[in-house]
């Protein structure tokens, strides 16, 4: 281990929450596909915050508003144009309402992925910007830091910052990326794209991020992205893995994945081990992790 990860891996680790969209599920939430998690800010915003809750009483420090699927692709296009600003105003305010209940929790603003999980090719900056501006726009009152996550290149997260700029919404910049489920040839993670983790973390700190992240990818790639990153930056970095079943070959969230049966609380800590002794310090969980992993994850820490 390098004298810097050695450094990371005695620092206090900051504990994320889960994913939101199954854990509503498991909960009894309003839940299926195409809106994911959205559905619950239609039908029952109360299993949201019954969801914030229990991520903060598990010991997650950091909770993301349910913003992930209030885009086009989930909801489709006239439900955003007349609902998007309103559903991201109140993912917003439920996430705030929670956090303000539990001192020393702060509120991640979601920006998801505006034109579709795991789909680069997809993405333009002329479609997928004034998505960006509604969510920017509507949650900044709310939060404290903006999460753009699940990011598969590096002009996404370009957009997102022209985006923060523009709206005046001053709040840090935590920028993850989601990485191809295998490692390629040389044996490094990429992103979904193809771009490098090294030119990834480095266009993150060009934009002014004060943290970089991998996420919704399986816990396999994670080390060596980790590895790889803290060798070319001094930014906090965060890890949170989903539950998927290894190269399940659809986008995320394009139907219910199947999840991994090994993903067990208990099996989910010795992955984080793993990530902290490469050099992460924030660790949280994506889709399939739920409230019962980061309170694993939390009790696991405080005992390290």
């Amino acid at each position: 281990m390098s004298g810097r990860a050695r450094y990371r891996a005695r620092m206090a680790i900051m504990i994320l929450d889960g994913g939101m969209g199954r854990e509503l599920g498991r909960v009894g939430a309003p839940f299926r596909q195409p809106e994911w998690s959205a559905l619950a800010l239609f039908e029952g915003p109360e299993f949201v915050t019954q969801v914030h809750e229990s991520y903060a009483d598990a010991g997650a420090q950091v909770i993301t508003t349910n913003t992930y699927a209030v885009v086009p692709f989930h909801i489709g296009e006239d439900r955003f144009a007349a609902d998007g600003r309103r559903l991201a105003e109140l993912a917003g305010r439920l996430a705030r309402e929670v956090a303000d209940r539990h001192p020393g929790v702060q509120v991640a603003g979601c920006l998801p992925p505006v034109m579709g999980s795991y789909r680069p090719d997809l993405f333009t900056v002329e479609a997928a910007r004034p998505l960006l501006d509604v969510l920017v726009e509507a949650q900044a009152p709310f939060v404290d830091l903006w999460l753009a996550e699940t990011q598969s290149s590096i002009a996404e997260i370009e957009l997102v910052r022209t985006a923060l700029d523009a709206a005046g919404a001053g709040q840090p910049l935590w920028c993850s990326f989601t990485l191809t489920d295998s490692l390629n040839a040389d044996g490094l993670a990429t992103l979904r794209s193809g771009e490098s983790v090294t030119d990834a973390v480095r266009a993150a700190e060009r934009i002014g991020a004060v943290a970089v992240s991998f996420n919704c990818c399986p816990p396999e790639v994670m080390e060596p992205a980790i590895v790889e990153a803290s060798g070319v930056t001094t930014l906090p970095i965060a890890v949170y893995a989903n539950a998927f079943v290894l190269n399940h070959g659809e986008g995320a969230n394009a139907s219910l994945s199947e999840l991994r049966d090994d993903m067990i609380p208990a099996a989910y800590t010795v992955w984080a081990d793993r990530w902290i002794e490469a050099g992460a310090t924030i660790v949280g969980g994506c889709c399939g992790i739920g409230a019962d992993h980061v309170s694993a994850l939390s009790e696991h820490l405080a005992n390290r």
